[in-house]
């Protein structure tokens, strides 16, 4: 199809770390690329227009978020998503299984941290072969998300690539009904693909491998996702309780997956797991990481991590780091910064987000040069 497709460039001779482009309506990602998430549709603190300017080439935004507010009915009639938060370059979106199963069960964090299922919480009221039906935590609504209504609301948002619905199981879950859960799963996104494929839209769909950390369920789940007609293929679910665990769980994976088409991890994207995650061959990945340290006064630079609250930076008239052209570093000095933190000015976290998203993107703009020369 002439509306998306994927180049592999080259594929360094020293790992499984590859160089390619992906082509979408809204132009071409280069990977490996990192994937900033703008949850309600802008990245926390900065606009769309801004985030094109840094050279973000795909951000990621929430189904679920969007269809309680503003409703993707009203995006729909601003002209797609693009229109409506003026972005210029791609837009992936997520079934928004993802988090009405966090509603069911808590994140995976809360789960390693003994919190469990949580409790007293009654949004989520009945999950079927059909479906999810759960309450808006806006206005207490009742919503069925099902793979056809999922499918149907990022028909309305418009996205370049969009995701099947999936059932996101907790990490601690009895084998069976992990088992269980793989198999709806994949009902599920088969009966996405099938909605998709009756309208297009010039929009590709990814597929997501599940299994959990049982490493035969992955491969049963990359086996069945590959024979069907998706254009590309997303990893999530549960893939370990460390970094550790997520890496070894790749290594296994990523042979299973076809090479003349992109990959997508869900969900990871902390400064430690991205040149591993690189070097086994993922093309993109989203990740909050980023922008949460920025408002949090944590910023990226080439000699590590500065803490722009500490007392040191009190004074201190130079930029966050001087290897760096980005806006914030060009115009604003670490004293500055850590005033406004201390002041809790507004701008504090617009600058340091700017930053730090500037960042990533030269981050992986050098693995990609490091990949073509074979040093990674």
């Amino acid at each position: 199809m002439s509306y998306f497709r994927f180049e592999l460039i080259h594929q360094s001779k020293k790992s499984r770390a590859r160089v390619g482009r992906i082509h979408t309506p809204h132009g071409i990602i280069d990977t490996p690329n990192f994937v900033g998430v703008g949850t309600n549709g802008a990245l926390k603190a900065l606009d769309p227009v801004l985030v094109d300017h840094i050279g973000l080439q795909l951000m990621f935004c929430n189904t679920y978020h969007l269809m309680l507010q503003p409703g993707t009915n009203v995006v729909k009639q601003a002209g797609g998503l693009h229109n409506f938060i003026n972005r210029k370059m791609p837009i992936i979106t997520d079934s928004g299984g993802f988090q009405v199963f966090s509603l069911a069960y808590g994140t995976v964090k809360d789960e390693l941290k003994s919190r469990g299922q949580k409790t007293g919480n009654n949004l989520v009221l009945k999950t079927t072969e059909e479906g999810v039906l759960f309450r808006s935590y806006r206005d207490g609504t009742k919503i069925l998300l099902t793979p056809e209504t999922s499918i149907a609301a990022q028909k309305d948002l418009g996205a370049d690539i969009i995701i099947p619905f999936d059932e996101l199981p907790p990490y601690h879950i009895d084998p069976k009904k992990l088992i269980n859960s793989l198999h709806r799963t994949h009902r599920w996104e088969k009966r996405s693909l099938e909605a998709h494929l009756k309208n297009p839209q010039n929009q590709a769909i990814y597929s997501v491998i599940h299994g959990g950390i049982n490493k035969e369920l992955r491969k049963e789940s990359c086996e069945f996702l590959t024979k069907l007609p998706f254009d590309g293929h997303a990893i999530g679910g549960s893939m370990g309780k460390n970094r550790t665990e997520m890496i070894e769980m790749l290594q296994f994976m990523m042979p299973l997956l076809p090479e003349d088409k992109p990959n997508h991890l869900l969900g990871i994207g902390d400064l430690e797991s991205i040149q591993p995650i690189v070097e086994l061959g993922i093309d993109t990945f989203d990740s909050s990481h980023p922008t949460r340290c920025a408002r949090h006064g944590l910023l990226f630079t080439t000699c590590g991590m500065v803490k722009i609250g500490h007392a040191s930076n009190r004074a201190l008239f130079k930029p966050v780091d001087e290897k760096c052209n980005c806006y914030t570093c060009k115009n604003f000095t670490r004293a500055y910064l850590h005033h406004l933190f201390k002041a809790a000015e507004l701008s504090a976290y617009t600058l340091a987000t700017i930053h730090n998203l500037h960042f990533m993107v030269q981050l992986m703009a050098e693995y990609r040069r490091k990949i073509l020369d074979n040093e990674l």
